[in-house]
């Protein structure tokens, strides 16, 4: 059982910048690829980031490319997302999420546990 706790969230203007955080709990986070999504109230879950294993490969969204930074530190079990430049459109639940097995994805089923999500809400 892997738990996810997110944290990082709140309310920002636009242009202005937050950083998520998601703690892992487990031994073997190292192994595991993980991924950002994020959900708007009447949209589905959306890919927004997701970083592998070993740090080496990051994979975003087209809308948040270049505003947006993924990264690990496996020594604090820990995932961060950077969020620069901030639009009304990002504003959503933002959820992490852990792969057990395989690599660094866009699709939500393909990712094993979730965090319960924390909001961000960008002001015009």
């Amino acid at each position: 059982q892997v738990q996810l706790v997110e944290s990082g969230g709140g309310l920002v203007q636009a242009g202005g910048s937050l950083r998520l955080s998601c703690a892992a709990s487990g031994r073997t986070f190292s192994s595991y690829a993980m991924g950002w999504f994020r959900q708007a109230p009447g949209n589905g879950r959306e890919f927004v980031a997701a970083i592998s294993r070993s740090v080496i490969s990051t994979y975003y969204a087209d809308s948040v490319k270049g505003r947006f930074t993924i990264s690990r530190d496996n020594t604090r079990n820990t995932v961060f997302l950077q969020m620069n430049n901030l639009k009304p459109e990002d504003t959503a639940v933002y959820y992490c999420a852990a792969r057990l097995t395989g690599y660094e994805s866009r699709w939500s089923d393909e990712y094993d546990y979730w965090g319960q999500g924390t909001q961000v809400t960008v002001s015009s």
